[in-house]
């Protein structure tokens, strides 16, 4: 038998032989190191990060593109309806006289914590609401976190992650829906917030907006709501129930349910105890105080001028008045009880002037802004009335001016007839022959007509204009001698800027109760009659007797009564302040017994005891006022004659003033420093001894050769007036004019 072959061999064991074959080659690759099992598979792995990188950063750059886009389409953040307020109106002070509601019917008063809210509120807001606020940038991660984690362990909102910032957004852009999309719109806000304001700019527009229930938006609102009272000075359980109102402004209403309110407040006080803010004691006593269950009106004072104020700006969210809150309360109070005590249907105005500058400081225009019966909304300040016996004073200024009277004076109180007109006494009595002082203390209606009647209705009516008063005629009408008596129309306001003009002296200044925003003042200064006329006037009706309430001898005053008893009066000054007082029904109807003297002089010296300020003196006399006894007075003084008596018999003249011309401009020369030439003055005819005047003041008397000359009192306009034995005068005013020699 021969061996087998090798073929043979191998195909005996066909499996062995193929596997050999197969594996032979596997297993010298994985000895070399070129082809590992697994190595497939990391490939794959790190292929796959790197498509999950490219993937994840992919949706992120979109996310990032989508966001950026999301918040470029977000419209402007309507900062300035935000900052929109109701308008207030304070004092000279500051403090609050009214605010008025939003178009919408909302209070939301402006507000700067820094000076408007008291700090311990503050300490308490902060807190409880945003720890972090003055570090972060709208968003409290730490804030954020923990409140996330408060609501997985508890199950409930246990507390906030808002930052004061992102509540503010809110306020500015209010939803009703609570999202992750409106969370991230807060977010969003917040930052953008943040970086175009200070945190003070911040918390100040926060304390606007924030909501205290119903119609009551920031904190002023509420304080004064709720308190009365403005936030600058809260106690520890105000304090704390502030804060807790807007977190639930609805259903924490104190009108509506005050018991949750309380609780909520319960609540701020002891988380406020656990960070060690407020000490137990205090906390606990902060408990017992009640929370208010009614809302209070919001303030009310000066409504009139508010009124016209608010009416006359319209464009300024804050308007500053130059009326004193607290003399205003008290003179408002005032009025309220004497028209009380007066009847229902009686009306009371009062103004109170600082006559240095024209600022009114209280503006009563009725006692009752709300009365139907007593028309309380007319303001009876500006009302034009009767001003009865009130004119007299300027008419004596004007004839103590003329010079052809004196206050020592004698002048006849006796019937006497004007054609048609004849005037006679409130009480239907004479008194005779007084002196012109006691003519007008006792405010005798026939010695002011005489005077009137030289000194002339028109020059009467045209002084007052110009002054700035403004007298109410009869239709087609001219001034006539009756305007003295009251026979023509003037409002208390007019009434009052001519009475001012006597306190200074003879000039008047327009009456302001609106503060410029500027801080400019303009003073327009009016003449109303020579200093020393005006003097006289003052020192006269300073000695008028006062009313039972009252001391003699500090408020220069006069009184009026219009014809059928349907206005009282009374006007007076000392030397700081001017106060005007009307009193009557305000469809004009008569009140029988009503008297200036009884009903409005009360009234007046109770308003100079309620500013809270002793009266001043009244200014000293001016300069060359010739003070002296009737005796001691130039002859054409010592009585007054009245135009009717000055008639001459024969071929007798009224002296004339031949030079200088009335009209004239006269050039004086000047030598050294302060010397001047002496102004010639020529007269024709007249009674001697003639007395010679110079802007109605004695500067002695004219012989028989009726020439003089005197020293110019200096540039300007002068006033001449020379007076007979008689009475019978004659005036000139030229104009002086200075040159270098």
């Amino acid at each position: 038998m021969s061996e087998p072959s090798a073929h043979n061999s191998h195909s005996s064991c066909p499996g062995l032989t193929r596997a050999s074959t197969t594996a032979g080659p596997e297993i010298q690759q994985d000895v070399d190191g070129r082809d590992k099992p697994g190595h497939d598979g990391e490939k794959n792995k790190h292929r796959l990060l790197r498509r999950f990188a490219i993937a994840t950063a992919a949706v992120i750059a979109i996310c990032v593109t989508a966001a950026s886009v999301w918040i470029a389409s977000l419209p402007p953040l309507p900062l300035d309806q935000a900052r929109q307020v109701s308008t207030t109106i304070v004092d000279r002070n500051g403090k609050l006289l009214r605010a008025y509601a939003m178009a919408d019917g909302r209070w939301r008063l402006p507000v700067h914590a820094q000076s408007d809210v008291d700090p311990g509120y503050l300490n308490l807001l902060l807190g409880f609401e945003d720890q972090r606020f003055r570090e972060h940038a709208g968003v409290d991660p730490l804030a954020l976190g923990r409140a996330a984690l408060q609501l997985v362990s508890h199950g409930h909102i246990v507390s906030g992650g808002s930052t004061i910032t992102m509540q503010l957004a809110r306020l500015i852009e209010p939803r009703r829906e609570r999202s992750v999309y409106a969370k991230l719109r807060q977010i969003v806000r917040a930052v953008e917030i943040e970086r175009r304001l200070s945190k003070d700019e911040i918390l100040d527009l926060y304390l606007t907006l924030a909501p205290f229930g119903g119609n009551l938006e920031g904190i002023r609102a509420a304080s004064l709501a709720y308190f009365g009272k403005e936030p600058k000075r809260l106690s520890l359980a105000e304090s704390a129930l502030l804060v807790a109102l807007p977190q639930s402004p609805e259903k924490r209403r104190l009108d509506r349910y005050p018991d949750a309110a309380r609780i909520a407040r319960d609540r701020v006080l002891e988380r406020m105890v656990e960070e060690g803010r407020v000490s137990r004691d205090d906390a606990d006593h902060a408990r017992t105080e009640p929370v208010p269950r009614l809302r209070r009106p919001m303030p009310l004072l000066a409504p009139h001028a508010t009124d016209q104020a608010a009416s006359l700006i319209k464009d300024r969210p804050l308007i500053r008045l130059t009326l004193d809150s607290v003399i205003q309360r008290n003179l408002e109070t005032l009025a309220r009880d004497r028209a009380a005590a007066m009847g229902a249907d009686i009306s009371i105005g009062i103004l109170a002037v600082d006559h240095h500058t024209g600022d009114v400081i209280a503006h009563v225009g009725s006692p009752d802004y709300f009365s139907e019966r007593r028309a309380g909304q007319v303001d009876m300040t500006r009302a034009v009335r009767s001003p009865g016996s009130t004119l007299k004073p300027f008419i004596y200024g004007l004839a103590f001016e003329d010079g052809f009277v004196h206050p020592d004076s004698l002048i006849d109180d006796r019937p006497v007839r004007y054609g048609n007109y004849a005037p006679e006494n409130f009480d239907m009595t004479f008194q005779g022959t007084v002196p012109v002082r006691k003519a007008l203390q006792l405010s005798l209606n026939v010695p002011a007509i005489a005077l009137l009647d030289r000194v002339g209705a028109s020059r009467l009516s045209s002084r007052i204009k110009q002054a700035g008063g403004n007298l109410i005629l009869p239709k087609d009408e001219v001034p006539g001698l009756a305007m003295g008596l009251g026979g023509v129309g003037i409002t208390l306001s007019d009434l009052v800027r001519l009475y001012s003009g006597l306190a200074r002296l003879g000039s008047t200044v327009p009456l302001r109760e609106i503060v410029r925003e500027d801080g400019a003042e303009e003073i327009d200064t009016r003449r109303l009659m020579d200093q020393a006329a005006a003097w006289q006037v003052g020192h006269v009706l300073i000695g008028t007797p006062p009313p039972e309430n009252a001391v003699r001898g500090r408020v220069a005053f006069k009184t009026g009564t219009s014809y059928g008893y349907r206005d009282a009066w009374s006007v007076g000054f000392d030397g700081r302040t001017t106060i005007g007082v009307w009193v009557g029904r305000p469809d004009g109807a008569s009140v029988p017994g009503l008297l200036g003297r009884t009903a409005a002089a009360p009234i007046l010296f109770d308003a100079f005891a309620r500013t809270g300020k002793l009266p001043a003196p009244l200014p000293k006399a001016p300069k060359g006022v010739l003070t002296a006894s009737n005796a001691k007075l130039p002859l054409p003084l010592r009585r007054f004659r009245p135009a009717g008596d000055l008639l001459r018999q024969g071929n007798e003249q009224t002296p004339h003033i031949q030079f200088p011309l009335n009209g004239s401009q006269i050039d004086a020369a000047v030598s050294g420093e302060a010397e001047q030439t002496q102004l010639p003055v020529k007269v024709a005819g007249g009674v001697l001894p003639l007395t010679m005047l110079v802007n109605g003041r004695s500067v002695g008397t004219i012989g028989s050769q009726r020439r003089t000359a005197i020293d110019p009192p200096g540039p300007g306009f002068v006033r001449l007036t020379v007076m007979d034995a008689t009475g019978a005068a004659d005036t000139v005013v030229v104009r002086i004019q200075t040159r270098s020699p």
